[in-house]
């Protein structure tokens, strides 16, 4: 059995007629269950989580570093919510006549955090989505084995239709040869719930490929060379741009100057 509470806390925006809108949505959730984890209590700044009270720890963890020294909330406070909240938990189960709830599957998606390069750093994150209730067990597996360094969890986020969502991390290398599985277990699953991903192939160009590309391209620039040597070299003067009278005189001296000796009148 779970009691769900999720409430508005406030609307941030400018005060004015028509229609009420606002800037920025500050909510809190909380919820109490018979199942483990026995209840959580968070705070919600514009859809992302703000922080939560540790109710083992009795302290408020942040998660918007922004807010730590210009708020301050007292874990005593959402832990006297909680101690309420589970009173009514068992005034229900008893009127219920331990009905239990419908269980609602996870929607699960694996991607990775920022575009992946060979060789270099990055985090996978499993997204399980839309499931109820708040039970979920998930593993990291390498090509097939299970990995418990370098990972990192949420706590259960409120999601649409009073239904959870959570999110979990795995820092990695990529590497062309390793694959990696996110296995994810829940009581609205037949069995448990495997989601692959691996390294998109990168497509390489074959060496014979890229010698005969560069020897076509070098014998076209050569070609070119060769094809504008020969035009200036057969062009006539007077087409030659700026050269027009100049270039007339230029020419009938060089035809005078190739007369023989003695030629003149006798």
């Amino acid at each position: 059995m779970i009691l769900p509470a999720i409430a508005l806390a406030a609307l941030l925006g400018p005060c004015g007629a028509g229609a009420t809108w606002a800037d920025h949505v500050s909510t809190y959730a909380e919820f109490v269950q018979t199942g483990s984890p026995s209840g959580e209590y968070l705070f919600e700044f514009d859809g992302d989580e703000q922080f939560y009270v540790d109710l083992d720890k009795k302290e408020t963890v942040w998660h918007l570093p922004e807010f730590i020294h210009a708020f301050d909330y007292d874990p005593l406070r959402g832990i006297a919510d909680i101690v309420v909240a589970r009173k009514n938990l068992e005034t229900l189960i008893q009127r219920s006549n331990r009905t239990r709830a419908t269980n609602e599957p996870p929607e699960v998606t694996v991607f990775p955090k920022e575009p992946v390069e060979l060789g270099q750093p990055n985090t996978l994150i499993c997204h399980a989505d839309k499931f109820f209730p708040p039970v979920l067990r998930v593993t990291w597996l390498c090509n097939g084995k299970p990995v418990t360094e370098g990972v990192a969890e949420t706590i259960f986020l409120p999601s649409t239709e009073f239904r959870f969502q959570k999110f979990h991390y795995l820092t990695f290398v990529p590497s062309a040869d390793d694959f990696y599985g996110c296995r994810v277990e829940h009581w609205g699953l037949d069995g448990p719930l495997l989601r692959l991903w691996e390294a998109p192939e990168t497509t390489q160009m074959p060496e014979t490929i890229e010698t005969v590309v560069c020897a076509l391209g070098l014998v076209l620039g050569l070609t070119g060379i060769i094809a504008g040597t020969i035009i200036l070299t057969t062009r006539r003067p007077h087409s030659i741009p700026g050269c027009r009278h100049s270039c007339d005189k230029l020419s009938v001296t060089e035809e005078d100057a190739g007369e023989t000796p003695g030629a003149g009148p006798l």
